[in-house]
């Protein structure tokens, strides 16, 4: 939270947002399950003086695809609703020796499959800007809950969009890091990058703490490594793009974003229109996903099927029967955009893009199949525009703009070159600075912002 200080005790903290969570959350649903221990891991923390570490006293929610040892983890699915894990995630784990508390599971459609946060367990997830609306999908529960004040923070996962998405509908700011900045030590295909965990707050400085204490390599995950130690460099370079040439982007959407590039072209020098040719990339994205998805998710649908929803039956079978031949093309598609990125990123420092092609929908709709009354090919086009760079690995931050006059932020997606997430996180913090970007309370919820 902006200019927040650190809290007076982890108890209080914690205490805090837990009385939040008990009284609020009915109206927004953003926890599937609240830590029963987290007030006494805070008065623990106070007891060790643990005041030094860098997380200390932070109220954290967890994506409920997370393990924690000891707190239900459910993954949205009826089939695992009474799963209680014996181990943290690695992540989760060194966010509670930096000193964070655990307040509960954020919620999630199940194995965070869905435009939706909705599942057989929790209602759906509500937008705290307008309850009628949607948080967005998948890391709906971590945004909102974050936006709302009930946490300052929260973990999330991305795989086409799915911390960027909801950040853009809930006006906080989302990373997705570098791939491998945060370890998967237990991904089934140690070398897959596509999906990753992401990062929810109310700035960019906070999003950079949480980083900070999170990242780095875990000897288990080949994909991992160590962010270079050195003091931000200027993103001054600055290339806009409505729809990098290729993404279904909604007019509602490019007119907002229309304003946010004006307002960002009133005060830099060297800003552009222009972006990588990204022609292939999404065809390239939807064969690989749906290539991991079933081979780590079909044994569950032999087990489970009747359990699944319709939506999670889909992407598996998406991938039933694909050629060894149409995943190595879709791999090498994914070299060449990622080398033509990278030249990209010679010419300009940072691309900015929509965050989501569609506003925030209604908080009980289906899932997104037209955009503009156009038909869209999948479940998984309206992603676009955040999956295609899932594919390149480059660091994205959803930030928030207000367009004059709306009751709704829009999102704009911040991209860097690999290895940049800091500088990325020092842009967007410059750009919180100036009018019109950056987190702004929630009517409805302000008095969780004094």
């Amino acid at each position: 939270m902006r200019n927040a200080q650190r809290p007076a005790s982890a108890q209080e903290a914690v205490a805090t947002a837990q009385l939040r969570c008990r009284t609020q959350d009915h109206q927004l649903h953003s926890f599937i399950s609240l830590s029963p221990t987290a007030l006494d891991e805070a008065k623990a923390l106070d007891a060790e003086g643990a005041r030094g570490r860098p997380l200390f006293g932070l109220a954290l929610g967890v994506k409920d695809l997370l393990d924690t040892a000891g707190l239900r983890t459910t993954c949205g699915s009826a089939a695992f609703r009474d799963h209680v894990p014996e181990k943290d995630d690695v992540l989760v784990a060194r966010a509670k020796a930096a000193g964070a508390v655990i307040v509960g599971k954020t919620n999630t459609p199940e194995f965070g499959f869905g435009a939706l946060c909705a599942n057989a367990i929790c209602p759906s997830t509500a937008n705290p800007y307008d309850l009628s609306l949607s948080s967005g999908g998948s890391s709906g529960g971590s945004a909102a809950a974050v936006a709302a004040g009930l946490v300052p923070a929260a973990i999330g996962t991305d795989f086409g969009g799915s911390v960027r998405t909801p950040a853009a509908f809930c006006g906080v700011v989302g990373l997705r890091p570098t791939a491998g900045l945060l370890p998967s030590p237990t991904r089934a295909i140690a070398w897959d990058s596509l999906p990753t965990a992401g990062l929810l707050t109310r700035d960019a400085a906070a999003a950079g703490r949480l980083l900070d204490a999170l990242a780095g390599p875990d000897a288990r995950d080949p994909m991992s490594w160590r962010a270079a130690s050195s003091a931000p460099a200027a993103l001054t370079r600055i290339a806009v793009s409505r729809d990098l040439g290729v993404a279904p982007v909604a007019r509602d959407v490019r007119m907002r974003f229309d304003e946010a590039a004006a307002a960002l072209s009133a005060g830099s020098s060297g800003l552009v229109e222009d972006h990588p040719d990204c022609a292939g990339a999404m065809a390239a994205f939807a064969t690989l996903r749906a290539g991991h998805i079933h081979h780590n998710l079909s044994p569950l649908a032999r087990k489970h099927g009747d359990k699944l929803a319709a939506t999670v039956r889909w992407n598996i079978a998406r991938g039933e029967g694909l050629a060894a031949s149409a995943f190595l093309a879709a791999e090498a598609e994914r070299s060449a955009l990622f080398r033509r990125f990278v030249a990209f990123f010679e010419r300009h420092d940072v691309l900015v893009t929509p965050a989501a092609a569609v506003m925030p929908f209604g908080v009980n709709s289906g899932e997104v199949t037209e955009i503009d009354g156009r038909p869209l090919e999948s479940l998984i086009d309206y992603l676009a525009i955040t999956a295609i760079i899932t594919l390149t690995g480059c660091p994205a931050l959803s930030l928030p703009y207000w367009p004059q006059g709306d009751r709704l932020p829009i999102g704009i997606q911040l991209i860097a070159a690999p290895g940049r997430d800091h500088d990325l996180l020092a842009f967007a913090s410059a750009l919180e600075r100036r009018d019109g970007f950056g987190f702004r309370p929630p009517a409805a919820f302000r008095e969780n912002f004094p």
